[in-house]
């Protein structure tokens, strides 16, 4: 209680009340598929002490998984990584740079092996020996065999360290892939285009709470973030149940409330909780914004989801 109460008082500092607190982790609750009873639980394994050491690797990717999960808010970012978890490695975020985030991140891995979480960030170049893509002297394809296998879990975060994503569309020169098809290693997939980072918090609290990561479908992501398709848990779908669908409208402001199917959406075979947790602390997704879903969470999005709409 003790430490749960040393959080509120860092919260407030920031302008944030027990209330909002305790709502963020009514949220985390409701995405996991717990019931809001969890709720102080989880406040209580957020404030813990006990931090789990973890190592973000940084491979082909455009840094909006990283982007996406600094506007994670209750807990701001900081508490996140410096309060829950102890982020030890992270390129883009680590303010050393050259020889000594190395050594950091050896001196991570090598006094906490088999106790840190790796989350890998983008795709594995495979092509040629992984000659396209290297960091400190060592291709993106030996730093994955050499850190990933000594990780307590990896969490692949992205579409792209999960399935290869944009990297790995065809022609795909650069052999890219995910991290279990790159070096054959079980991962966590928190795939999306970028992920919200909603699912990557519950996913840190589901250990923090059981001591085990969550339950995975056989794609490797948890079942309570990617069990259900968006289609079904989608407000507009009841319109594509009666068969009335979006195909002429005389104006934007027509169309509003209708199934998208018709236009391209990709929601009726793609599995996310998009609709449910949505954006920007549950601001909007991109169905309720009246763009139709690109369905970014399934293996080859890319190219098996293309063209990611048709015109009316």
């Amino acid at each position: 209680m003790g430490q749960e109460n040393d959080l509120e008082k860092r919260l407030e500092l920031k302008g944030l009340s027990r209330r909002d607190f305790m709502k963020f982790c009514g949220v985390v609750s409701a995405t996991l598929g717990l019931s809001p009873s969890f709720a102080p639980k989880i406040a209580e394994a957020l404030a813990s002490p006990k931090r789990p050491p973890v190592v973000w690797l940084s491979f082909a990717e455009c840094t909006g998984c990283t982007e996406a999960l600094l506007r994670t808010t209750y807990p701001w970012i900081d508490e996140l990584l410096l309060d829950t978890i102890s982020l030890d490695y992270h390129e883009a975020l680590m303010a050393a740079a050259g020889y000594s985030v190395e050594e950091a991140l050896n001196a991570c891995v090598g006094n906490n092996a088999g106790k840190f979480i790796c989350v890998v960030d983008g795709a594995i170049l495979t092509a040629d020996n992984g000659i396209y893509g290297m960091i400190g002297g060592k291709t993106f394809l030996e730093i994955a065999k050499e850190i990933c296998p000594k990780a307590l879990a990896n969490i692949c975060i992205g579409t792209c360290a999960s399935y290869g994503g944009v990297a790995a569309a065809k022609p795909n020169p650069t052999g890219a892939k995910g991290l279990t098809d790159a070096i054959g290693i079980k991962a966590v997939n928190i795939p999306g285009c970028p992920p919200n980072p909603i699912n990557f918090v519950a996913t840190i609290v589901n250990y923090l709470l059981f001591g085990k990561l969550p339950e995975l479908d056989d794609k490797g992501r948890p079942l309570f973030a990617y069990g259900q398709l968006v289609h079904d848990q989608c407000p507009r779908r009841g319109h594509y149940e009666a068969g009335e669908m979006a195909k002429s409208f005389d104006s934007p402001e027509a169309a509003k409330g209708w199934c998208l199917a018709d236009l391209g959406c990709k929601g009726p075979v793609t599995y996310n909780n998009c609709p449910l947790v949505k954006f920007n602390d549950g601001t909007s997704w991109p169905v309720q914004a009246g763009h139709p879903c690109i369905g970014c969470s399934e293996p080859d999005f890319w190219d098996k989801m293309s063209p990611f709409y048709k015109p009316i």
